[in-house]
């Protein structure tokens, strides 16, 4: 089971702050109460009144600013928002501390429904991938089309690079690792993610790298971060373990909106090798494989990413009148 995570300190770009949070130039946070939730909601500008919306699910450990690279690559395609899921970014734990695939999966079905903004063109990576296959096939009234980023979808054979995340789904262990781990700096802890979830870790400038420590910093500073990311690693196991129709498998195959599938070939938490499988199991599905591209590709190859959802949006007759300008390329 290669249970996946990628904190959101990889953003890659210079931004002034909103709080302690970072912001991309453009973007805008926002709070939303939900019943037994409160999200922290990222967004952009739409180039335009009328574009499709779109809604961005980040993975384990991550936040709404793993989208920060992509999002305004698509600025004149779709309307888009990207959620900090409950216990990430700056969305503080769920009431209830439901952190499995369901609960998350709960909370953005709640999102959409009270935000009148469905059916949506649902974008996921990693945990996010699970958490959308999970909303696009027990909501299809709410997904346009679905893009999953390396899904976290159950495999039988687990890559050992993935195996210390896995564990932290073990009772004690995120406390063990909290107290072996208390002297890494934030730096020998931004360096250790970015070589696990990046292809190429030389990508991420010197300026990203800085930005990254400081939001690891602030994240390690929040009482429930070990927490939230011992539950949810939990979450992604029991999810892996689901049989019947609760399978994500079996919630795959009842997807009815139209997919697109992007793995890399140098992913160390989900394998390559699940890619054809997952282009068998989604009905309507076209896959991209991205050889050089680790398990971030949305933030390692954001153009060639956004290319794809723009020609997932053509051939499915939902790209919008947008004349002569896109920023996803012509």
């Amino acid at each position: 089971m290669s249970s996946t995570e990628l904190p959101s300190v990889l953003a890659t770009s210079a931004a002034p702050k909103v709080g302690s949070v970072r912001v991309a130039p453009g973007e805008r946070l926002r709070t939303v109460g939900l019943p037994g939730v409160t999200l922290t909601i990222r967004s952009r500008p739409p180039a335009r009144e009328g574009l499709p919306p779109a809604l961005y699910v980040h993975g384990l450990g991550g936040s709404s600013q793993n989208w920060s690279a992509l999002m305004p690559l698509l600025d004149g395609l779709v309307d888009s928002e990207a959620v900090d899921l409950p216990g990430f970014g700056d969305s503080p734990p769920p009431d209830d501390g439901d952190y499995s695939v369901t609960g998350h999966a709960r909370s953005v079905i709640r999102y959409l429904d009270s935000s009148g903004r469905g059916p949506v063109h649902l974008i996921g990576n990693s945990l996010g991938g699970a958490i959308s296959t999970r909303v696009a096939a027990v909501r299809p009234d709410l997904v346009r089309t679905l893009t999953l980023v390396s899904p976290a979808l159950p495999e039988l054979a687990v890559q050992r690079s993935a195996v210390p995340t896995a564990l932290l789904a073990l009772p004690g262990v995120a406390r063990a690792f909290t107290r072996f781990t208390k002297d890494w700096s934030a730096e020998q802890r931004v360096r250790g993610v970015m070589a696990l979830c990046y292809g190429d870790p030389a990508l991420v400038t010197p300026e990203g790298f800085r930005n990254a420590v400081e939001e690891m910093e602030r994240r390690l500073a929040l009482p429930y971060f070990w927490d939230a990311m011992a539950r949810s690693a939990r979450g992604i196991v029991n999810a892996y373990t689901l049989g019947g129709q609760h399978g994500l498998w079996r919630q795959a195959e009842r997807v009815l909106a139209p997919t697109l599938l992007i793995y890399g070939g140098r992913d160390q938490l989900v394998s390559f090798r699940i890619a054809q499988r997952a282009a068998r199991a989604f009905r309507d599905s076209r896959l991209l494989a991205l050889p050089d591209a680790g398990h971030v590709a949305m933030m390692e190859y954001p153009d060639t990413v956004a290319t794809a959802v723009r020609e997932l949006l053509a051939e499915t007759g939902q790209l919008p009148d947008i004349g002569t300008t896109t920023s996803a390329g012509s």
